[in-house]
This record gives structure tokens, C-alpha cells and sequence, in this order.
């Protein structure tokens, strides 16, 4: 199969013919039509995940069709539309169990733990439990944008946020999660205040539903600013980057009883930032987490796409080659995009 390979971190990427794989006995092959690029293969080309062994494939957000199938595997066979969230799970620890699949103990990632989604076939562990089933409403590409992106997204807001008609929701930084964010939250009826450094970022953002819009680089106190617009603050904010800038002005910009919830990965000098906990204290502000979703919540997401409540699809970029992203991943810090590139010719 052709894959794009980095053999060290921070290294080129190469296009490279490796062997095909083989599915576990529980397992299946999936062969991918559409992988997203994503900031956290970035992550994984810098070296931040210590779960990586080289020479590595990189990707997690993927779709296809199912190429080859376990003996033990009894739901899927050879031919069926597939997806599946960023994260592979064992389906039998407690937290799986309990329905806390993003949370399984014996979690397994493509395109960290294992090679990934940027090659023409990708080995599913425990296909029964992870992968979910494409309408054939939705495109590949369309569904490849939605699992680390906007699946995290989509449970950040609905699960965790539990956003609501009518509420202000700040969303920090307008990458694929922040963009997710805004279009998840106005489909909820909420009201939504749109941050980034770039006005081209915010100007999308604008055609997908933002409320309003917040420049940072054109405004001294962003905390102070979100606060006057919303008369009062925002109900939920949401740190959708990853850096104690991002993370700071999320908590400070909420009013009493408000919600900052953590997507945006820390990683580096922003691993540890300084929380201000008097605020959180007198204000009662919740601090959330939110990682994933699991692959059981995905028919919600999906019937709101078919529906057209939610149109991912507008948050693709543009389409590129394994080719191109070989080029492209290393860029992944610059920001450079405007929307989810996925690649879609293999």
C-alpha cells in the first residue's frame, strides 16, 4: 500500500510502498477514501506523544469501505461504508461498559499508537465495537472531517457544555474544532462569539453561523471584550487551540455559574498553566475536560447531518493528495488553513 511515512520526528515525510495489512481475528481492513489532516498529527510529527514508534504513518479521522473482515468479526463485512472515532477501544474494560468508550482503559489510537489513516488501507482492532455504520447520504470526505474534529466538538458543546437556546458561547481559536464548535452551538440554538488572530479565519466563521466575531490581535483585553458583548459573559467557553492564552481568557471570560471546557490540546510550556482559582471559586466556575466521543453517540451527529441541521462538508478547505500531505502536515502550527483539509486521492 502507499502511506505517507515520517522514520523521525520533526523529520520529511516520504511516500513510501509498505506492506498491506491484515485484520485481527476480531478485527477488519478498511480501505480509506478520505483521511483528515489534523493540528494533532502535527502533534505526533513534533514528537509530543510518546505512544509513537518509528517509522510511523500518521492519521486518525478517516472513512471507507470495509476491505477485509475477521473471523470473529460478525456486524461488518467487505463492502460496507464505514467510519469510526479517533480513538479504538476494547469495548470490555469499566469504562467501556459503562458507555465511557472515549475513556477505555485499553484505548488504542490510529495514527499514534499504530499506523494510521494516511495510506490506502487501514487494521481495525475490535471492529464490532468501533466502527459505525455511513449513511450513504454522507461523502467520505464529509465523514472523515467528522472524527476527531467535530466529533470532539459535538460533545464538548451538547455533552459537556450542555448548551442550550439562547446562551452565549465563546469559542477560542477557529480551526477545525473551534469552527465545529460555532457550527454545533448555533445549531443549538445558542449565540456564538467567534476568536481568532486572523480576520480571514473570523470571516468563515461569519458564513457558518458566528454570531459575532472577536479579533485578538485588534483588542487589548479579550476577556474584558467578551464580556461587554455578552452583557455579562459567556455561559460556556470553549478553549478550542491549546495555549494558556486561549485557556486564561476562556476562564475569565465567563459569567458566575459559567462553563470553560478544555478541548484544544496542552502541550510544551502550555502543559501547566496557571489556573486562577479564586475566580473559579467565587464564580463557581466548572472546569471540563472533553476528549472524543464515544462511537455509540455518532447516530445523533449523523441524523443531524442528514437532516441538514449540521453541514460539516462546509467545513472542508480543500481535498489534497497522500502527496500533498507530506507538505502539508509539518505547516500544521502556522495556521495557515481556513477549514479541514482532507485527503482524498490515494
Amino acid at each position: 500500500m502507499r502511506a505517507t511515512v515520517y522514520e523521525k520526528f520533526q523529520g520529511p515525510l516520504t511516500i513510501q510502498n509498505l506492506p498491506d495489512p491484515s485484520p485481527a481475528p476480531h478485527g477488519a481492513v478498511l480501505r480509506i477514501l478520505a483521511s483528515g489532516v489534523c493540528r494533532s498529527d502535527w502533534h505526533g510529527w513534533m514528537g509530543h506523544d510518546t505512544d509513537i514508534s518509528l517509522p510511523h504513518v500518521p492519521g486518525h479521522e478517516f472513512a471507507g469501505i470495509g476491505e477485509a473482515v475477521g473471523k470473529e468479526t460478525t456486524t461488518w463485512k467487505i463492502g460496507d461504508r464505514v467510519t469510526m472515532p479517533f480513538m479504538g477501544v476494547c469495548g470490555s474494560c469499566t469504562q467501556c461498559t459503562s458507555g465511557h468508550h472515549h475513556l477505555c482503559n485499553n484505548t488504542y489510537q490510529p495514527g499514534f499508537k499504530r499506523w494510521g489513516s494516511y495510506a490506502e488501507f487501514l487494521s481495525i482492532d475490535f471492529a464490532d465495537t468501533n466502527l459505525v455504520a455511513l449513511p450513504e447520504s454522507i461523502s467520505f470526505s464529509t465523514a472523515a472531517s467528522l472524527g476527531c474534529r467535530f466529533a470532539t466538538s459535538f460533545r464538548a458543546v451538547v455533552s459537556q457544555g450542555k448548551v442550550s437556546a439562547g446562551q452565549w458561547v465563546a469559542i477560542h481559536g477557529c480551526g477545525g474544532i473551534g469552527l465545529s464548535a460555532i457550527m454545533i452551538a448555533e445549531a443549538m440554538g445558542a449565540r456564538t462569539i467567534a476568536i481568532d488572530i486572523t480576520n480571514e479565519k473570523l470571516d468563515f466563521a461569519k458564513t457558518i453561523g458566528a454570531s459575532l466575531t472577536l479579533n485578538v490581535k485588534e483588542t487589548d483585553d479579550v476577556a474584558s471584550a467578551i464580556i461587554d458583548l455578552t452583557k455579562g459573559g459567556a455561559h460556556v467557553s470553549i478553549d478550542a487551540l491549546g495555549s494558556t492564552e486561549t485557556c486564561i481568557n476562556s476562564i475569565k471570560c465567563l459569567r458566575k455559574k459559567g462553563k470553560h471546557i478544555q478541548v484544544g490540546l496542552m502541550n510544551g510550556d502550555d502543559a501547566t498553566p496557571s489556573i486562577l482559582m479564586n475566580r473559579i471559586i467565587f464564580n463557581e466556575i466548572e472546569i471540563l475536560g472533553s476528549l472524543g466521543m464515544q462511537f455509540h453517540r455518532y447516530p445523533e451527529m449523523l441524523a443531524m447531518i442528514e437532516s441538514d441541521k449540521l453541514m460539516p462538508q462546509k467545513l472542508i478547505g480543500r481535498k489534497i493528495t497522500l502527496e500533498e500531505s507530506a507538505a502539508l502536515l509539518p505547516d500544521m502550527d502556522s495556521f495557515s488553513e481556513t477549514g479541514i483539509a482532507v485527503i482524498d486521492q490515494f
